[in-house]
């Protein structure tokens, strides 16, 4: 496909973010990993060194990042042999990937999904940039990650993954009235008492009752490092405090405490489409989500090992404690089209982490058996 060809209007799957990488508009400076494209998105690898920079920061029109990294940087980490990013710190990474997107192509980025259950706030950077996590149709240019540790200290290395990337053409995001033909075809939310609207809203489950219980898990202060690139290695409870109900269906945030908490809802991504989490009221200031955000196509869908999937939220405070309830509305999720139907689902034929999940911590921790 040429460059400047019409591509078609939507996300783009796996097939064509590979087409994209061919003709040189995703340029690598290694070979993509065998399982880096994903059904609707690309994993983005960390480069060979890393940052640490006084301050988190946006290029403006004016100024490339390494500009900004030259003025604002404390020391340079070699990052080949692996090395711990400490909690608190900020740290720009450049990336493996760059852009040379065709002019009718844009790109946004979000942390994976086990990214954000470790509370690592990452957010892309491009050159110029006046927003994060945003490449604007046609960008041209150098991709670097800002990684920032908020809980736990954490071990990556050259080639670690922490943010992912997806691409699209034109604006695809459903209509109320799509939502719903979407939600009357497809079934989105599993649960009649829901209404589909401006997306499928989401909200706290406080009650444990498949689960004994157990309602989130907090984290604990102090903790030892997370190698980010080792699955299934760490006992949950020297990092997190389990929450169970204690028969009153709330739970008071406590400030600056990290939570996993997980949806009332199941939900269910159709393979004509994908999904992002966005926020229920961005008025409502005493807590916010820190969504992972992208939800491929195959998510909760019967075919793929899902049959309806809950959405794990990672929660934090913000200056004063705030009480949540059983069944508050805390986001939403929104559906795009696909510019195409894609030839792989978001599943366990992929070795998909989080198809058919409950209340889930990140894949680098042992099961928990409460």
């Amino acid at each position: 496909m040429d460059k400047q060809q019409a591509w078609p209007q939507g996300v783009f799957t796996a097939r064509l973010i590979e087409a994209l990488h061919k003709q040189g508009s995703i340029i690598a400076t290694r070979p993509f990993d065998t399982d880096q494209v994903q059904p609707a998105s690309l994993d983005l690898r960390l480069g060979d060194v890393a940052f640490r920079v006084r301050s988190s920061f946006l290029p403006g029109p004016s100024h490339s990042v390494a500009e900004r990294i030259e003025a604002l940087k404390l020391h340079e980490i070699d990052l080949t042999r692996g090395a711990v990013l400490e909690r608190g710190c900020v740290y720009l990474v450049p990336l493996q990937e760059s852009l040379d997107l065709p002019d009718m192509v844009s790109a946004s980025a979000n942390p994976k999904s086990s990214t954000g259950r470790l509370d690592v706030f990452t957010r892309v950077i491009g050159d110029r940039a006046r927003g994060f996590d945003q490449m604007p149709n046609g960008y041209k240019g150098p991709l670097y990650l800002e990684v920032s540790p908020r809980t736990f200290p954490i071990l990556v290395r050259t080639g670690s993954r922490l943010s992912q990337m997806r691409f699209r053409s034109g604006d695809n995001r459903l209509t109320v009235a799509e939502h719903q033909a979407l939600h009357a075809s497809d079934t989105l939310v599993f649960d009649n008492n829901v209404p589909v609207g401006e997306g499928v809203a989401l909200s706290i489950d406080l009650k444990g009752k498949d689960r004994n219980g157990l309602v989130g898990f907090r984290s604990k202060r102090h903790s030892a490092v997370v190698d980010v690139d080792k699955k299934g290695a760490l006992d949950v409870l020297d990092f997190w405090e389990p929450l169970h109900n204690r028969g009153r269906e709330e739970l008071i945030l406590d400030p600056d405490e990290f939570y996993i908490l997980v949806s009332d809802e199941a939900v269910h991504v159709p393979p004509t489409h994908a999904a992002e989490m966005v926020p229920f009221d961005p008025l409502v200031g005493e807590f916010r989500v820190h969504y992972a955000g992208f939800f491929d196509p195959g998510f909760g869908h019967s075919s793929a090992g899902g049959t309806g999937s809950r959405a794990v939220l990672e929660v934090r405070s913000r200056e004063v404690p705030f009480l949540l309830g059983h069944g508050q509305t805390i986001g939403r999720l929104i559906y795009e089209r696909l510019a195409e139907l894609p030839d792989r689902l978001y599943g366990s034929a992929l070795g998909s982490n989080y198809q058919a999940q409950t209340l889930k911590l990140s894949k680098h921790f042992k099961p928990y058996v409460g």
